[in-house]
């Protein structure tokens, strides 16, 4: 990433693309001086795609079947990047576990967010195994990526109360208003250059 260039991000999606939204409404305000260089969806019928394109982002409907395995796509999809220069890799609602092909290519240069506090309820349905648990705070969590399920160094975290006549989709919806702001502001401190990874420690500069 040149120093007077924005930062260029590669979004991957699989479906409705909220965190997407807030992330271009963000850029769009001058509040992130990024790009973004292109939008890549697995799911050929994923909304998040309707959304970059009302803004004039480059779409790539990219879907897994026609290849052999995880891995092969995985580097497919690391061409794509590639091809359009991305700096950094932002996983928005992007519903497969990454392989060490895409971890490699990109270092610590790829964010995810989480709705819980990881290390706690990892994988999928987090927002019901934390009502389940009985938790009485929740939330999310940006982190980077590694090869695991939700185990990369974590970025930010917010908290969120849980409520006691909470459903998965009322906790959900409050989770995901914290995820636009959350998710925007880690990757403003990483296009700022604010952000140093040391071991499993993510330092954040002032």
């Amino acid at each position: 990433m040149s120093a007077n260039a924005p930062c260029r991000l590669g979004v991957l999606v699989s479906g409705s693309g909220t965190n997407l939204q807030a992330i271009i409404d963000r850029i769009e305000s001058g509040e992130i001086r990024a790009e973004i260089a292109c939008v890549i969806s697995n799911r050929a019928d994923a909304y998040a795609l309707t959304r970059a394109a009302r803004h004039g982002i480059p779409v790539v409907v990219h879907e897994n079947s026609s290849f052999s395995d995880r891995r092969s796509y995985d580097a497919a999809t690391v061409e794509i990047l590639r091809r359009h220069e991305v700096d950094l890799v932002i996983l928005a609602g992007f519903m497969r576990i990454l392989t060490d092909v895409m971890v490699n290519a990109f270092p610590n240069a790829i964010m995810n967010i989480h709705p819980a506090l990881l290390p706690s309820f990892q994988g999928l349905h987090a927002q019901q195994q934390a009502l389940d648990y009985g938790v009485r705070y929740s939330g999310c969590t940006v982190h980077f990526v590694d090869c695991g399920t939700d185990t990369g160094p974590i970025i930010m975290q917010s908290v969120v109360p849980v409520e006691q006549d909470d459903t998965e989709e009322t906790l959900s919806a409050r989770i995901q208003k914290a995820e636009h702001q959350t998710f925007a502001a880690a990757i403003k401190l990483f296009v700022e250059g604010k952000i140093r990874v040391d071991g499993r420690r993510v330092r954040i500069s002032d």
